[in-house]
């Protein structure tokens, strides 16, 4: 049953498939002075514009998606004001044809020849994640347990999972990792499913991160977001609940009511980060705050994997200041940067949000860290693929165990520190 379920999840992906991006570029562009950057950071307020990446560093290139309208005129900024620029990508939808292709081939593979739910070696779909979790939870009873932590507003179970060592110690600290909030990001979906896979299947290895502390997973935050992605528009980022006849869907790590809509996110109801009508307007960002709030005393690390970028990022996003207690969080923060350096030469910016890329209020780790009482809350960027948001299915591999390196670190300093 699991497979012919599998199989029709993946006809439906190809006979949905509507939003082709045909003729879309994908531009770098290189600022060499502040007022270079400016310019970058007064373009990326144009709707018309998609920025990948906005890093504040002048050494890193900022990528932006231009659709073709829109292609001349903003050549035309960037020769008017000389600003360096490359094109990444002459045509994003050849490329994502191709890798959807791929990634269908893929799941198939893997579904004929390991009769389960997912792999490393392709992006699964949402129901295939749920269906893993189910399986972990059914093979080991006293170690994992699923819950349905509430539905998207599409009617789709979240679910969160609960590793344990089994020793049916309860009470003990937690570790609450998320992933997904940001539909297009799918390698962070991934890199939560390798976290899940090491915890659980290869628990002989990881009993030391499980001694001291409960894990506790929501590997998908927005299941609206992520599926739509999947059957029609590739590069969408919101959740999906209708604001007005024209726009659809919230940017859900601008929704969050900790110092919601001061800064770095839009009223425009069609804007990439609308803010949402009111503060946890979303019922995906609802469920997420019940979590954090329900776990307050116990959490200790809040993680939440994003991309792309390698950034480590804390607190605070919505200001420049620090908080008080912001060395435990960069502490932290530098073991994993400093764990994935020597085992892969890969580097990874550590720092506050504001300073190390942008200001954006009404984020999920603000909100974990100044409402939910996590002593550390840390966004993890995971690195770029294909033209950043695309990595291909040979490269998910790579990523996701680059990443748990750097997870391994930081929750043993974590367990060091709590």
């Amino acid at each position: 049953m699991l497979k012919l379920f599998a199989v029709v999840l993946l006809l439906s992906g190809v006979a949905l498939a509507t939003d082709n991006y045909d003729g879309y570029k994908i531009y770098d562009v290189k600022a060499s002075n502040a007022f270079e950057k400016q310019i970058l950071l007064r373009l990326s307020a144009n709707e018309d514009y998609d920025f990948f990446d906005l890093p504040r560093s002048l050494e890193a290139p900022s990528r932006v998606m231009v659709k073709p309208a829109d292609q001349e005129g903003f050549e035309h900024l960037l020769e008017k004001y000389s600003l360096d620029f490359s094109v990444v990508s002459e045509d994003l939808g050849v490329s994502l044809r191709q890798e959807r292709e791929e990634n269908q081939n893929q799941r198939l593979m893997n579904l004929r020849s390991a009769g389960r739910s997912i792999s490393f070696t392709a992006f699964h779909r949402h129901a295939e994640i749920n269906a893993y979790l189910d399986e972990l939870a059914a093979a080991y009873p006293s170690r994992v347990t699923v819950e349905v932590a509430g539905k998207s507003y599409e009617n789709r179970d979240i679910k969160t999972i609960t590793i344990t060592n089994g020793d049916g110690k309860t009470g003990k600290n937690v570790i609450f990792l998320d992933a997904g909030i940001h539909a297009r990001e799918w390698i962070a979906h991934a890199g939560a499913l390798y976290v899940i896979h090491q915890l659980v299947e290869n628990f002989a290895a990881n009993s030391d991160l499980l001694k001291n502390f409960d894990w506790i997973i929501l590997p998908v935050v927005n299941p609206d977001g992520y599926e739509y992605t999947h059957t029609s528009t590739r590069m969408w980022r919101k959740t999906r609940k209708p604001i007005s006849s024209a726009c659809y869907g919230t940017d859900a790590n601008r929704n969050f009511d900790f110092h919601w809509g001061e800064v770095g996110a839009s009223s425009y109801s069609c804007s990439d980060t609308f803010k949402g009508e009111t503060a946890f307007s979303e019922p995906e960002t609802q469920i997420l705050r019940d979590l954090l709030l329900g776990l307050s005393g116990r959490g200790k690390f809040y993680l939440t994997l994003h991309s792309y970028g390698n950034y480590l990022l804390y607190p605070w996003g919505w200001t420049s200041a620090l908080p008080s207690n912001w060395r435990d969080n960069d502490e932290v923060a530098q073991a994993g940067a400093e764990a994935i350096r020597s085992a892969t030469g890969t580097k990874y910016t550590v720092g506050s949000s504001t300073n190390v890329l942008y200001a954006a209020a009404g984020g999920s780790d603000d909100y974990a860290f100044g409402v939910a009482n996590f002593p550390v809350s840390i966004t993890m960027e995971l690195p770029a693929g294909g033209t950043g948001f695309n990595p291909s299915t040979s490269q998910i591999q790579s990523f996701v165990a680059e990443t748990w390196l750097g997870i391994q670190a930081m929750a043993k300093k974590v367990a060091e520190k709590f």
